[in-house]
């Protein structure tokens, strides 16, 4: 009998972590499946395509912020959604750059494979998805690292 308990305590004990990292996972889930749900109603598009405007716009945002405010914006992002605004392979190795609004929006409508006012359309979208998923005090610590077009494009609009 002390054995029998003894064997049932240690399955507990050996489940109680795979038990966690479900729970993660399915929150890890959730939290990414939120944010595309909010880009897919403010843009009005697709799951697929929500995707693809996030990574595109995400990767570019990254190329313009500095190191540290990656992180401080990755750290209140979430953890899938952090995937995207890694680096991406195109970029990778490279240092952040500097580039204006007309340059971001045609990056994005490249990405895109779409014209430049649906990539300001889908980057508002992006940005506004973002901020609401951010402290209003990172959404102003990112304003205050882009150029004045691009704040507008990142502002809330009025």
């Amino acid at each position: 009998m002390a054995n029998e308990r003894e064997g049932q305590e240690q399955e507990r004990r050996g489940a109680a972590p795979d038990l966690r990292a479900q729970r993660s996972e399915s929150r890890t889930t959730q939290t990414y499946v939120l944010f595309l749900r909010d880009l897919e109603s403010k843009a009005n598009i697709g799951r697929e395509r929500a995707e693809q405007a996030a990574q595109s716009v995400l990767c570019l945002l990254e190329q313009r912020l500095m190191n540290d405010e990656v992180k401080h914006l990755e750290a209140q992002l979430p953890h899938k959604v952090r995937d995207l605004l890694q680096r991406c392979p195109r970029h990778q190795g490279t240092a952040p750059r500097k580039f204006k609004l007309e340059q971001f929006l045609t990056m994005v409508s490249e990405d895109l494979d779409t014209t430049p006012n649906e990539a300001e359309r889908l980057s508002r979208a992006v940005f506004a998805t973002v901020r609401d998923h951010i402290s209003e005090g990172e959404a102003e610590d990112v304003m205050g690292q882009l150029p004045a077009d691009l704040r507008a494009l990142w502002a809330r609009e009025a």
